[in-house]
């Protein structure tokens, strides 16, 4: 049987400065990306107005930052970020960190986003 999603988009590979990511796919109030993040990769500490978001950790492990909470993620293990929390996604590990982030909400941009700290100096 083929299966057909007219969702779904695949589109190219994005790089940043802490790896890369990709758009699997996404709908009216969802977008579903693969981030790969490099050994020493560190996504910045922000918040988002208009969306949470599910981490999904499917290769190495996660330092995650939840307000002033750490905790490491291993593969398999997963987490919710609220909308408006503080957050952040870290690789201080060997290995690439592999993680399937889901945004729920109204408005999917990434321009929804307030950088509290960013070590490679973003706005």
């Amino acid at each position: 049987y083929l299966i057909y999603t007219d969702s779904l988009i695949m589109t190219s590979l994005v790089l940043k400065p802490w790896g890369s990511y990709q758009v699997v796919e996404e709908g009216e109030k969802y977008r579903i990306k693969r981030i790969t993040v490099k050994p020493g990769g560190k996504l910045s500490l922000q918040s988002h107005q208009h969306r949470a978001e599910y981490w999904v950790v499917v290769q190495g492990k996660a330092e995650v930052t939840i307000e002033d909470d750490i905790t490491v993620l291993n593969s398999s293990e997963y987490v919710f970020i609220p909308l408006k929390t503080k957050h952040r996604l870290a690789n201080n590990f060997s290995e690439n960190l592999v993680v399937i982030e889901v945004w729920y909400g109204d408005k999917l941009d990434e321009e929804d986003i307030v950088r509290y700290e960013d070590i490679y100096n973003r706005k």
